[in-house]
């Protein structure tokens, strides 16, 4: 089964599940399927030897966010 084959039956299943996900190519050796799920998101990886490497990020508190938090966040990505 080819990667296209294993992300497309992936996607499929997921559709069914009515679950939220994006497909995207971060590198040009994979594709990545992120999965958000309450309080996490799931980015399943795709290689073409038939590898699916999977990283899981873990909300563990709320943090509330202000004005200042949207400055901040704009100055980590400033092009200067």
């Amino acid at each position: 089964m080819t990667v296209l084959e294993n992300v497309l039956r992936f996607c499929n299943e997921l559709d069914k599940r009515r679950a939220s996900y994006r497909i995207s190519v971060d590198r040009p050796e994979a594709i990545r399927v992120t999965v958000d799920v309450p309080r996490e998101m799931w980015e399943f990886e795709f290689f073409p030897d038939g590898e699916i490497e999977l990283e899981r990020y873990i909300a563990q508190d709320v943090v509330v966010a202000g004005p200042s938090d949207l400055e901040a966040v704009l100055r980590y990505y400033d092009p200067d």
